[in-house]
């Protein structure tokens, strides 16, 4: 571990990822595999393609590329027991600079509005920086995803002037607003280290609605069940977190848990795993199957390859990749880019799907109705 991501990780307590382990669970085709196996009670025998037929949103199409989001790496300083990336401190996967490149030159040659920044913990790419710049200079709004810990360390405490400085809009991972919930999904010590951060960021105006400066919190229950309605939980967050840390924010988004990676392992071990995913199909709403964020988002892997989102890019389901049932001509990576192709691509789908359109739906803009 070099010295940053050692400093970032110091005083949290870490457990070795499923790649570290070993998990038959580190392959996405063994998590597809363990969810294709579980008999459900539905009349639709459990099949997302199915219900997306029934509500009349077969084949499920990108409607454009609003969004362009960008992992860049499994690298991580916290290893939370309910990751769908299986990102860590002992990851090494990582963006180059050459893909990196792609990426901006993708953005240049095209009108999407938004780069979309994500990991493992971006910060930790040794290009993070120079994306957030040459993007904003290309006049992108640039969204990044940080779970907060990792700016409240030493090596990193420039970052929320350099956020602030690139008027980057902060999206950030806190599990609950008490120190309980948080280290328990997020590893010890990890409350403590986020509330310094957010305390941080408040002080240069993040968070203030005046300031333009958004500040987003993210939330994502601890357990087998689904979020509560986002709205009403805005309004509890925001009123605990002024009243306990003087903390404000602008926007709460109340996200299920997807049942791949870590989470999946854990609702096997914990005996919920039939139970989440029956939840999850028992759940189906139309309404935010229409919204599901993959119809508007493209998603670069750190190698450079596309993806339909952040989900099925760690499930290693490319675009196009079953032949007969999905366009071959669609391009497969950054370097083949073609907005036409893609902004109409049909989106490969599975169990796992059920994730983003149970109750009010859940994306990576929270609840989609």
């Amino acid at each position: 571990m070099d010295d940053k991501l050692s400093s970032a990780s110091r005083g949290l307590t870490l457990a070795p990822t499923l790649a570290r382990r070993g998990s038959p669970l580190a392959s996405g085709a063994a998590q597809i595999a363990r969810l294709d196996a579980l008999e459900l009670d539905d009349a639709l025998g459990g099949s997302f393609d199915a219900h997306l037929e029934r509500a009349g949103l077969a084949p499920l199409r990108a409607s454009g590329i609003e969004v362009l989001q960008l992992n860049l790496g499994k690298v991580c300083n916290q290893t939370c027991a309910h990751c769908h990336v299986d990102a860590g401190p002992e990851r090494t996967e990582s963006m180059t600079r050459e893909t990196a490149e792609l990426a901006l030159h993708v953005l240049a040659q095209s009108d999407i509005p938004t780069l979309d920044i994500t990991g493992g913990a971006p910060e930790l790419n040794e290009n993070f920086e120079w994306i957030v710049r040459e993007a904003r200079r290309l006049g992108r709004h640039v969204m990044h995803r940080c779970n907060l810990t990792v700016i409240a360390s030493r090596p990193f405490a420039h970052l929320p002037a350099f956020f602030a400085e690139q008027r980057v809009e902060l999206v950030c991972s806190l599990p609950h607003y008490r120190a309980l919930n948080t280290d328990r999904q997020r590893g010890e010590g990890v409350y403590e280290g986020s509330i310094a951060a957010l305390k941080a960021l408040n002080a240069l105006g993040y968070g203030v609605e005046s300031s333009g400066l958004r500040l987003v919190l993210v939330t994502n229950p601890v357990g087998a069940f689904l979020p509560a309605a986002q709205a009403s939980a805005k309004l509890e967050w925001q009123r605990e977190l002024a009243r306990l840390h003087g903390i404000v924010f602008n926007e709460l988004y109340a996200i299920a848990n997807m049942p791949i990676s870590r989470y999946l392992e854990w609702l096997e071990n914990s005996g919920h795993l039939e139970r989440y995913l029956q939840l999850l199909v028992d759940s189906f709403n139309p309404a935010a199957a229409r919204g599901v964020m993959c119809r508007t988002t493209l998603s670069v892997g750190w190698d450079g390859r596309l993806y339909d989102c952040d989900f099925n890019q760690m499930l290693e389901l490319e675009l196009g990749a079953r032949e007969g049932e999905f366009e071959q001509a669609t391009p497969r990576h950054l370097r083949d880019f073609d907005l036409r192709a893609l902004a109409s691509r049909r989106i490969r789908t599975g169990r796992h799907c059920f994730g983003c359109t149970a109750g009010a739906g859940s994306s990576c803009g929270g609840a989609t109705t």
